[in-house]
Order: C-alpha cells, then structure tokens, then sequence
C-alpha cells in the first residue's frame, strides 16, 4: 500500500463548449481494469447518440495498467491526451470519459489534442483532486472522567480525531502517521497519566482535499 497519493475525489461531471461542440468529462475511481470498462460502458450507454465517448484511466500503484481510446476520433488525439493530463496531474486509479457532441466546426489534430486534454483538466479542477495518506487507528481506552481532557486535547493537537465509541470505557479513536505511532503512545500516556490502553488498529486511508 502506498503511504500517500492523489486521485479524483469522487464520481462528477463537468461540460465545456468548443467551437459549438459540447466536451463532457466524467470521472470515477476505479481499482480495477473491470470497473473502469463497466464506467466507460455506462457513460457510453448513457449517451449512446453522442459523436464520440472518448476514454482513459491509470490503475494501480505504479500506473501498471494504462489505456486511452479515441472512440472514432483522429489516433491519438483524444484518448493519449486525456491519459496525459492523469499521468502530468500524478492521479491513481482514475478513470475519465469525455463526451463529443459535434458542433459542426472541425477543430483539426492539434484542435482535438487541446480540446480533450482541456476538458479532462477543466473537469479535474472541478471535480476535485484527494490526496489520500496512509494511517493508522490508534484506539485509547479511557474511563470517563479522562474524555474532556483528551478530547479537548486531541483537537488541540496534531492528530486527527476519527470518533469515540462510549462503551464500558469510552474509546477515543485517532488517525496517526505511521512515522508518529511511538510519539502519539508516549503523548497520550503523558496526557493520561499511564491510564490510557493504547491499541493500534487498522491501517486506513485517509483523505484530504487539494
């Protein structure tokens, strides 16, 4: 797992105009080959009538699988150029489908080239770009009179809180670095005066806007 990196926030849509012709940007996650064709094939279904649902997507932690496709339009000037604004904006498991609707007004190679790269960077600023970092859940097991404290302090802090579950004892969850374990257990066992159970828990990712 890769303790840190960027790919589009979720699943959007962004529309520009060129010339007359429509450009319509579609974006989603996927972490693997078959969801980013079943994507391709809703947005394709979806707009059936359109000229061309030109296609790319990057998969995998070092880009192992890669594709660009033009849809009928000129090789290489559509597909490439889209795949091209993933690999310059360094975005993970993404893929995007842009829609032509034809306008009437030729845009030429180098038109084309600029047109569908413009719309996938349009899109992605748009749609938003996460950066997604690796942590851990560290859980520290609190009686109660400890909670204000610690809350107080967590949000104080340079830790991120995740939640706090009331159980027998409250369970104050947080979001750690994994460069930061040892640093949090010895703050949190200061802040409590050695009274806290400190258990690290599962590895997550964690997002944050850019």
């Amino acid at each position: 797992m890769l303790p840190t990196y960027q790919t589009v926030k979720g699943r959007g849509d962004h529309e520009i105009i060129i010339q007359k012709s429509r450009f319509i940007s579609y974006f989603s996650r996927a972490t693997t080959e078959e969801e980013a064709q079943a994507f391709i094939e809703e947005i394709k279904k979806k707009h059936r009538d359109a000229n061309h649902n030109c296609s790319a997507y990057l998969i995998g932690e070092q880009d192992n699988i890669q594709k660009a496709n033009d849809d009928g339009e000129p090789s290489g000037t559509a597909g490439v150029p889209m795949l091209e604004v993933l690999k310059k904006r360094q975005l993970k498991d993404t893929v995007v489908v842009v829609t032509r609707y034809f306008g009437g007004i030729k845009l030429g190679a180098g038109g084309l080239i600029r047109a569908y790269g413009g719309a996938v960077s349009e899109g992605l600023n748009a749609v938003g770009v996460v950066e997604r970092k690796l942590m851990q859940v560290m859980h520290a097991h609190l009686d109660y009179h400890w909670l204000g404290k610690v809350e107080n302090e967590l949000r104080q802090s340079i830790y991120q809180l995740k939640q706090i579950e009331y159980l027998d004892q409250v369970d104050v969850q947080t979001y750690v670095a994994s460069d930061e374990l040892d640093a949090f257990e010895e703050w949190m066992t200061n802040l409590t005066n050695g009274q806290a159970k400190i258990e690290r828990g599962e590895e997550v990712y964690l997002e944050t806007d850019l």
